[in-house]
Order: C-alpha cells, then structure tokens, then sequence
C-alpha cells in the first residue's frame, strides 16, 4: 500500500496544470472512473487530499493508478471525456446504461402513410415524422390504437391483393384494391399532426359528434365506447399548459442536491406544453457541475432526439454542450422559462424527499450487502459477481444462464445465455461446457472478469467450475449456494477446503444472496422454455402435411415460438405459405395444448 501512495505522489507531481482528461485504474489495471478538469493538477490531486464520503469514498479506496491526457481546451476535454465513458464504460461513471430507450409515434411519409410506435430512431428524416418521447409506452401504444380507429390509414406494412379485416370494420379504406382519395388523406394527416402536437380540439368534437349520432340511433354499447375514449383524451392526454409561446420543440432540465445525491427533472415541451416528463436520481461523486453536464450530454446519446433547444440550470457551461450537442442551449434567467426551470427544480426536490428514505434503505440492501459478503469471504474487492444456473427436460433443451451482479445490483446489459452444445442430462458436463465457453472468451477477448462466481449447486459444481478457472490460470473465487430440503438459500459453500456459511435469514446479505439465486433462476427457466417452445414448434411443423424443410425454416424464422405462432391469423400464414396448409395449420395450433 506505501509503495502504491509513494507511486501516486511522485505522478501528482508530474501533473501539468493545464486542461485534459484522467483515468483511475483499479488493481486489475481495469479503468473504474473517468473525469475532465479545467486543471489537471488541482483536479486529480483534490482525490488524494482531505476526505471523502459515500461513492466518492469507495472509488478513491480503489484507485492504485492513473493516466492522463492533455488537451488544448476545456471543450476538447469535455469531448474526450464523455467519449472514453462509451469506450470504457466505467463503473463509477454515471451513463443512461438502466434507462430504456423510450418509444416515439412515427407517423411515415408515404403516399399512404402508417402509424405506429417505434424505438429505434435510426432513421431517415425525410421518410418520417416522430413525435413523443412518451415515456409511458401504455399510452403511446393507446394513442396510436386511438387514432388508428377514428381514422382509416394503412395498417399494413405491405399491401395485399384484397382488402383485409381493417377494411371490413371501417377502419381502412381498402388502399390495395379501392382508389386513393389524396385530399381525404392529407385531411386525415393534418388532424393526426395537430393532436400529436397537442391540439385534441377536432378530435374531441369529432368523438362527440358520433357518441351523440350513436345514441341517437339507441347503439348505446358504441356510444359508450366513444365515451371512454372522450375520458382518455381528457385525462390522459391533455397535459399541463405552459405560456411558451414560441413554436420549438424544447428540452428543459431541473435539479436538486441534498445529501449527496442529486434528483434531475426533464421536462419535454412541444408546442408550449408539457408533454411528458422523466427522473433520474444518482450518488453524487466529485463535483456536481461535471454531474449535471456529463448526464445531459449523454442523456441523446441513444435514448431520445434531439430538440430544437435546451433549457439548463444556470450553473452549468451551456458553451460545453451547445458545441457538443449542436443545438441551441439557453439559460433561462426571468420570464415564462425562468418560471418553469423553477417548476422543474421544485419537482426534482419533492421527487428526492419522496424517494430519500427508499434509496437510503437500497443503498443498506444492495452496496452495504455487497460490502458484507466481500467481508465474509476475505476479498479484496467485490464489484462484479456472475451467476449461473443451468435448465434441461430429461436431457433435451439444455441451456445455461448468466446474471451479473455490479455493487450489488443486478447488470442486465451484462446478462448472457447458453445453449449447451452436447443435448444431455448431466450437469457437471453442463457447467463445465458454459463456465469453459464464458471465461475461455473473456481471456480471449479481453473482457472484464468477475472479482466473484457463484454457482447454484452444490459442491460437485463448485468443484467442476473451479477446475475450469484453474485450467485457464484465473485467480478467481468460486462459491455455490445450498438449499435447504423446502428448495429455499440456507447457506453458503466457500473456501478451500469447503466450508459451510450460514447466512442469518434476517439480514441484508440474506436478502442479497436470495434475489441473486431468483434472479439467475428465473432468467435461465425463461430461456429454457423459449428454446423449448422453439423445440415443439418445429416438431408441429414436421406434422402438417405440405410443411418441408424450406419452408419449415422460414415459419420458424418468423414465428419464435408456439404463443407467436398460436396469434398469426391465416391471412398472415399465408404469405408464407399456400392457403389451405394456413387453413391446416391455424387449425391444428387452435387445437394443440402446450403447457
């Protein structure tokens, strides 16, 4: 430990005091925190003086190394810096790595346009119009359902040579086979573009007018149909109205700092409302300034577009991100926008208080638990656990499944499956194919490696993988968790010679352990039964009568499984193949059990 300080100070006094980037390394040369500074000096060496708290505490206990490189100005060493966080993904570095990509409406520019829900914005801008982000997919998915039954657009991706189901309930007007009246379906754009921007005007009169026409008629089951739909519109979509008058997609992010923690709130405002609205609540590390910059930054990095402009909190460089993102950004200092950052920060604060109490006991269930079993077992450092489990029927459809574990929470980006290549019933044959194939790959490629493995088996298993780790010459730990005769965690299996730890069923650790053992369980059986499932599609397939191997393969191309099979209508059948083997088939799965 001497010799690693004595290291550290000699290449603080080495550090120039000029802009730039730096990487702290852990003890396994494995970069764990990237950052930028104004002044390389003054920044890494504030690391090694006075004290720390919290994350800041356990990153710096970990760094045995760093590096660093020097840049011409802080705009470059911001750039570097948020592009070694995509190439290093450190883990003490804050990136949108648990945030979902949330879904958009695209409304698509062709002669007949479709509306549907996407995710994936790697798009062309002139083949499409999206409108969103709606972090609440429900209601996305509900407004397109909406609009796809008050306006008969295309519901098909590729058009058919008759009219088809949409055409016969008056929600299609039969595009393939009828002729296209343009200026009905500019119509039905201009209306869709006005409500996804806000405007529910038209549609609302329009609803009203045919639950009126609908009563008239005494069709009360339709009429109150429509008016459930009025009710959504009403409460669901009609969001809160802000005076900004200008007409420009725009971006606004709210803060608020307490304990050590920061609470962010992005407000997403089209067309002078607020449309939707997200959260996101982190340790501090360093400096809250970087915190705040470095999230923004990298907030359009997958998830969302980019707006016409942003609105940030005054204590941050709106330069750094204007050169950065491209895009306007604005600090908003009185008016209407002043007003609503202000909103904005009183909801990132009322969002901290609420969830204080909960964080603190997760932080106890999770970072602390972690802590705990690194204790335990003597270890160094524990940031990274792997988890695996194995599943088979009789031999058939075997396969492995790997969770990861980082402080203590689950990783699913980090998840991995196996299909064990030799079909058989024996389970040490098994963990030694899969533990063989991951870490084989993991030297081979340079990954990261586990500071812990655990297996979900007895002492055979912990045997078998830690045979495997030592034929590769890794110096990595291998524990197994035993269950009791009710199947339920009892105790842990580590050491060598093998001891057996009992785990206080009260504690945090205990609670740990126990979501890990679920969690590799429940992501291995789930993999098992898709697999299984894909196992007896084909075996159905080899029943019907005009199904060969051609054809076999592009059903199970496009079907996964029996459910997806089971929901395709004969009319999708056959696209793949003739009518009358739809026919059979569609009825044959109507009939088949699969449990």
């Amino acid at each position: 430990m001497d010799s690693i300080r004595e290291h550290i100070k000699k290449k603080l006094s080495l550090l120039p005091n000029q802009p730039g980037c730096y990487l702290m390394k852990d003890k396994d040369n494995m970069i764990i925190y990237v950052g930028k500074a104004k002044n390389l000096k003054n920044r890494v060496s504030s690391y090694f003086r006075g004290t720390h708290t919290g994350k800041t505490a356990r990153l710096v206990q970990e760094i045995v190394d760093f590096e660093y490189v020097v840049v011409g100005s802080e705009t470059e060493s911001f750039i570097l810096e948020i592009n070694l966080i995509k190439k290093h993904d450190p883990k003490y570095n804050i990136l949108l790595r648990d945030d979902k990509s949330y879904p958009y409406i695209e409304l698509s520019k062709d002669k007949i346009p479709r509306l549907s829900v996407v995710r994936s914005l790697n798009r062309k801008k002139n083949k499409t119009r999206l409108f969103g982000p709606y972090p609440n997919v429900t209601a996305a998915r509900t407004t397109v359902n909406l609009l796809n039954r008050i306006y008969p657009l295309r519901k098909c991706q590729i058009y058919n040579k008759r009219p088809c189901l949409y055409y016969h309930i008056g929600e299609c007007l039969g595009y393939c086979t009828h002729a296209v009246n343009l200026s009905k379906i500019k119509q039905m754009e201009n209306d869709i573009i006005r409500f996804l921007r806000g405007d529910h005007s038209l549609i609302t009169k329009k609803i009203e007018e045919d639950m009126l026409r609908q009563s008239e008629l005494l069709n009360y089951e339709k009429a109150k149909e429509l008016k459930e739909l009025l009710d959504y519109i009403k409460i669901t979509l009609v969001k809160q109205k802000v005076e900004i008058k200008e007409d420009v997609d725009t971006d606004l992010f709210g803060y608020y700092i307490d304990k050590g923690y920061i609470s962010i709130q992005v407000f997403f405002i089209r067309d002078g409302k607020i449309l939707e609205r997200i959260s996101k609540i982190f340790p501090i590390k360093i400096d809250e300034i970087e915190e705040i910059t470095t999230y923004i930054a990298n907030f359009y990095h997958r998830n969302f577009m980019l707006p016409k402009e942003i609105l940030i909190p005054d204590i941050v460089d709106e330069t750094l991100l204007e050169q950065y993102l491209n895009i306007k950004v604005t600090k908003p200092i009185k008016g209407v926008k002043k007003k609503v950052m202000n909103m904005a920060c009183s909801n990132a604060k009322i969002i901290l208080d609420e969830k204080f109490e909960l964080i603190k006991k997760d932080e106890e269930r999770t970072i602390e638990a972690n802590e705990e079993l690194r204790e335990l077992l003597h270890l160094e450092k524990l940031n990274r656990i792997e988890l695996f489990d194995n599943s088979h029927l009789f031999g058939r459809f075997s396969v492995s499944g790997m969770v990861v574990f980082i402080d203590g929470k689950p990783s699913k980006n980090d998840y991995r499956k196996f299909k064990i290549q030799l079909d058989t019933d024996d389970e040490y044959g098994m963990m030694r194919e899969v533990t063989y194939r991951r870490y084989f790959r993991v030297l081979m490629d340079n990954l990261k490696k586990p500071d812990l493995i655990i297996v979900d088996g007895g002492l055979g298993q912990i045997h078998i993988v830690r045979e495997v780790i030592q034929s590769l010459n890794l110096q990595i730990p291998v524990v197994g968790l035993k269950k009791n005769k009710k199947h339920n965690t009892s105790s842990l299996l580590a050491f060598d010679p093998i001891e057996e730890i009992q785990i206080d069923r009260r504690s945090n650790l205990f609670y740990l352990l126990e979501r890990m053992q679920d969690e590799v369980h429940n992501f291995t059986i789930h993999y098992h039964k898709q697999i299984r499932s894909k196992g007896a599609l084909s075996s159905i397939l080899d029943n019907i009568e005009g199904i060969g191997s051609v054809r076999k393969k592009q059903i199970l191309k496009k079907y996964k499984t029996i459910s997806k099979m089971k929901e395709a209508s004969i009319e999708e059948l056959k696209k793949i193949i003739p009518e009358k083997v739809a026919i059979n088939l569609h009825q044959f799965l109507e009939e088949y059990k699969y449990d």
